[in-house]
C-alpha cells in the first residue's frame, strides 16, 4: 500500500492516485433517482445563500446521506450510457486483475513464510528453492500489476472523456452557460468541468476499486491471520475501529477546508484571466496598482485558507504516522512469546505480520485516507452542485407560462388567402415579427416596458431609442430568448420553405415551442437562434478561437470549418463520443459554404480586405479579440451577417465603434442585401438608416401607462437627438 502524503491535493488526478491504493473496484449500479423539477429563481437563491456561507467561512458540511446521493446522480450516468457495454467489460478486466493481484500476494504471503523458515533453519537447499520461486513469482506478478494499474487508468481516462462531453453538452445546452454567468448562480463552472471532473473519475474508480480489493483481503487473510493467533485477529479490530475514531474527530474540518480552497484557488486563476481578457482596458486606465491589489486579496484569501488545512493536516499526520508506524512492531509483539516458547516457527512470524498489515489497511481505509477522503467529499460536493444546477435548466419547461415571455416560431406558407372580414392574415403581408403584449421586468420584478404590442414586416427597419436604462437592450435579449422575465408573446413567421423548424400550427400550445428551452417539444427538434431566419448581433462580437476563415463562418458554418483534430489523417483511438457532433440544422441542409472567393469579397464589402495581407490570408490563427481593434471586429460581424443572408437581423448598438462613414455603407450593405433589421442606439445618424422609431422612456413605477411610442420616421419627421 503505498504511504499516505500530508500535502494538501493536487488538482491532478496522478496525485490522487499516488495517494491511494489502487487495487479494488466499484459497485454494480442501481437505477438512477428522478431529477427535482427545480425552478431558476429557486436555485438562485439557493446558491446565492450558499456562496454566502463560503464567503464567511461558515459553508455548512453536507451529510453522509448527501454525498452518497450526490455521488451517484455524478457517477452513473456512464454505466448506463451508451458507451456502457465497452465501459463495463473494461471494469470487469479491472476486477479480474484485481483478484488476480490479490491472489498474488496471497502466494507471496506463504512465500515469505517459507522463505524466512529456510533462513532461520540455515536449510541452504531450501532457502535456494524458495529464493527461485520468489524470483519466478516476481516475474509472474509484476506484470499483472502493472497491467491492473494501466487498466484502470484507460477507463478513467475513458470516464472522463465521456462525462466531459456530457457536462459540456448540458452546460452548452438551453442557454445555462449564459444563465450561469448572468445570475451568479455558481462560481467556476470551468474549473468544476476541467478539474474536478478529472479528479472525481480517478479518485472514484481508485476508491471503488480498494473497497472491493479490501473486501477480497478481508476473506483471503482473515482466515491466515485467525489460523495463527486468533487474540491478534481481536486486537487487529480495536486497533483500527480505535483509529478510525481517532482520524475522523483530528479531521472533521477538512472538506470545508478543501471546498474554500478549490474555490478560492479558482478565484484566484479567473482574476488573471480577467487581466489577460481585459489587458487594453487595464492599460489605459493605468489599473495596474488596483489590479496587483485585488489579485493579492484573492491569493492572501487562498493562502490563509491553504495555511489551515496545512495546520489541519499537520494535526492529522501526528496521528497517521504514528499509528502506521506502530504496526510494524505491533503484530510481532504480539505473537512474540509464541515463538520463543516454541509454538510456532520464525517464518510464522513475517506471516503474521503480512497477513495484520493487509487486513489492519482494509479496516483502516479512513485512517489513511482521510485527506483524499475529505478532498473527494469537497469534488463531489462541487460536482453534484453544478449538476443539480443543469438540471435545473432543463426543468424551467415547467414552469407557470403565464409568469415568463414565450419566444415561438411559427411556420407559415404564404398564400392569397383573406380573412373572414377581407384582411390579409398577417403571415401573408411579409410579417417577420409580432410582439403581443409584451411587459419586460428586471430579476427584482421592477418594470422596464409595459404592454409592448408592435409587427414587423419584411423592409421595416426599426430603430429602437431611449435614455440608457430604459429597457432597450433588455427588449433585444427578450426578442432573442435570453430575458424571461415579464410576460408577453414575440412570435417570429417562418416561411415554411426555407426554415428548418417543423410545421407549428397556430393551435399549438405556445409553451410547446419556447426558444428558452431550445427544443421544440412537440417535435423534438433544436431551434437554432442565428439560423437563415433570425441573426442576432451583439454590440461586442465574439471573436472565435481559430483562423480569419472561421471567423467567418461562425456560426452558420462553424462545425464544417473546425478541423476535427490537429493532424492531417483520422487519429487512431478516438472515443466517438469525442468526435464533433454534426449539425444538421434539424434534418434538413445548411446554405451553401461560401467559397474563398465569396469570404474575400465579403471582406472587401466591409471594407476589410487589408487584413489579408496584414495577418497573412484567410487561415492564418490569431488572437482575433486583441490584434482588432472593436470598429474592425464589429465590420467583421457584419461580414458573418452578409454571408448568412437571413431575414431579419437585430442589433444591439453594432456600429458603435464605427465612425459615421463606415457606419452608414453597413446599413447601405444590410439594406442592399434584402435583409431587415432592427438596431438599438443612440446616434442621431441612425435615424438616417430606419423608416420607424421606437422610443422607450424611463418607466415611471407609479404609472400604469405604456412608457413606449412609435412613430415613422420621414425627411420631414426626423428626432432632434438632443430631446430623447
Amino acid at each position: 500500500m503505498s504511504t499516505y502524503s500530508s500535502k494538501p491535493r493536487s488538482r491532478r488526478r496522478r496525485n490522487w492516485c499516488n495517494i491511494i491504493r489502487c487495487s479494488s473496484s466499484a459497485t454494480t449500479p442501481t437505477p438512477l433517482p428522478p431529477n427535482p423539477d427545480k425552478m431558476w429563481e429557486n436555485v438562485f437563491m439557493q446558491k446565492k445563500e450558499e456562496e454566502s456561507d463560503v464567503g464567511g467561512e461558515q459553508r455548512k458540511v453536507p451529510d453522509l446521506q448527501t454525498l452518497f446521493r450526490r455521488f451517484w446522480k455524478v457517477a452513473a450516468p456512464y454505466w448506463f450510457s451508451d458507451d456502457k457495454v465497452q465501459a463495463r467489460l473494461q471494469l470487469a478486466a479491472v476486477f479480474a486483475l484485481t483478484l488476480g493481484t490479490t491472489g498474488i500476494s496471497v502466494g507471496f504471503n506463504f512465500l515469505g513464510r517459507d522463505f524466512y523458515n529456510a533462513l532461520a533453519n540455515k536449510d541452504q537447499e531450501q532457502f535456494t528453492r524458495q529464493l527461485l520461486y520468489y524470483l519466478g513469482g516476481f516475474a509472474g506478478g509484476i506484470p499483472v500489476f502493472v497491467l491492473r494499474d494501466y487498466a484502470r487508468e484507460t477507463l478513467a481516462l475513458r470516464w472522463r472523456s465521456w462525462m466531459t462531453s456530457y457536462y459540456m453538452e448540458r452546460f452548452l445546452k438551453n442557454q445555462t452557460f449564459y444563465k450561469i454567468q448572468s445570475q451568479s448562480i455558481i462560481d467556476n463552472p470551468d474549473q468544476r468541468i476541467v478539474d474536478d471532473l478529472s479528479s472525481f473519475t480517478g479518485t472514484a474508480l481508485s476508491f471503488s476499486l480498494t473497497l472491493f480489493n479490501a473486501a477480497v483481503d478481508l476473506v483471503s487473510f482473515s482466515n491466515i491471520l485467525y489460523g495463527v493467533y486468533p487474540p491478534l485477529f481481536v486486537v487487529l479490530l480495536v486497533y483500527s475501529i480505535g483509529g478510525t475514531a481517532i482520524s475522523v474527530f483530528l479531521g472533521r474540518g477538512l472538506v470545508t477546508l478543501n471546498f474554500l480552497q478549490e474555490k478560492k484557488e479558482a478565484d484566484f486563476r479567473y482574476g488573471l484571466v480577467r487581466v489577460r481578457e481585459n489587458a487594453e482596458s487595464i492599460a489605459f486606465y493605468g489599473g495596474e496598482g488596483s489590479e496587483m491589489q485585488l489579485l493579492l486579496q484573492r491569493f492572501r484569501s487562498a493562502f490563509e485558507n491553504l495555511t489551515q488545512l496545512l495546520i489541519s493536516s499537520r494535526n492529522l499526520e501526528f496521528f497517521t504516522s504514528g499509528y502506521r508506524y506502530l504496526i510494524q512492531i505491533l503484530p510481532a509483539a504480539v505473537v512474540a512469546p509464541m515463538y520463543f516458547s516454541g509454538k510456532i516457527e520464525f517464518g510464522v512470524i513475517n506471516q503474521s505480520v503480512s497477513a495484520f498489515n493487509h487486513i489492519l489497511s482494509d479496516f483502516s481505509l479512513i485512517v489513511y485516507q482521510f485527506q483524499a477522503i475529505s478532498a473527494f467529499s469537497a469534488v463531489i460536493d462541487r460536482l453534484g452542485e453544478f449538476d443539480d444546477v443543469l438540471d435545473s435548466s432543463s426543468s424551467t419547461s415547467l414552469s407557470n407560462p403565464l409568469e415568463e415571455i414565450c419566444v415561438t416560431y411559427k411556420k407559415v406558407k404564404y398564400t392569397p388567402v383573406l380573412e373572414s372580414n377581407g384582411s390579409t392574415p398577417p403571415e401573408n403581408c411579409g410579417t417577420l415579427l409580432e410582439i403581443d403584449n409584451l411587459t419586460l421586468k428586471t430579476p427584482s420584478k421592477a418594470i422596464l416596458v409595459r404592454d409592448l404590442s408592435l409587427v414587423i414586416n419584411d423592409k421595416d427597419h426599426l430603430l429602437v431609442t431611449g435614455s440608457s436604462g430604459s429597457g432597450k437592450t433588455s427588449l433585444l435579449r427578450a426578442m432573442a430568448g435570453l430575458w424571461n422575465t415579464g410576460k408577453g408573446q414575440i412570435t417570429y413567421y417562418v416561411k415554411d420553405d426555407e426554415d428548418p423548424l417543423p410545421l407549428i400550427s397556430s393551435e399549438t400550445p405556445t409553451r410547446d415551442i419556447i426558444t428558452d428551452n431550445n427544443t421544440n417539444k412537440e417535435h423534438g427538434n433544436p431551434i437554432k437562434r442565428n439560423s437563415r431566419r433570425t441573426f442576432f448581433l451583439p454590440q461586442r462580437p465574439y471573436m472565435v478561437l481559430g483562423t480569419l476563415r472561421e471567423q467567418l463562418l461562425y456560426p452558420t458554418w462553424a462545425e464544417d470549418a473546425i478541423p476535427m483534430s490537429d493532424s492531417s489523417t483520422k487519429p487512431n483511438g478516438v472515443l466517438p463520443f469525442l468526435m464533433t457532433a454534426q449539425n444538421a440544422e434539424n434534418g434538413t441542409e445548411k446554405p451553401r459554404k461560401p467559397l474563398t472567393d465569396e469570404l474575400m469579397k465579403v471582406l472587401a464589402d466591409v471594407r476589410l480586405e487589408y487584413v489579408l495581407s496584414r495577418f497573412g490570408g484567410l487561415d492564418s490563427t490569431h488572437e482575433w479579440s486583441s490584434v482588432l481593434s472593436l470598429g474592425e471586429q464589429q465590420r467583421l460581424a457584419f461580414a458573418r451577417l452578409l454571408l448568412s443572408k437571413p431575414e431579419l437581423v437585430l442589433l444591439d448598438e453594432s456600429t458603435s465603434a464605427l465612425d459615421e462613414a463606415n457606419e452608414a455603407h453597413l446599413y447601405q450593405q444590410i439594406a442592399a442585401a434584402g435583409i431587415t433589421y432592427v438596431s438599438v442606439g443612440h446616434r442621431r445618424t441612425l435615424f438616417d438608416h430606419h423608416n420607424r422609431n421606437l422610443h422607450i422612456s424611463t418607466m415611471d413605477p407609479n404609472s400604469s401607462q405604456p412608457n413606449w411610442c412609435i412613430e415613422s420616421i420621414t425627411p420631414d419627421s426626423l428626432y432632434n437627438f438632443s430631446k430623447l
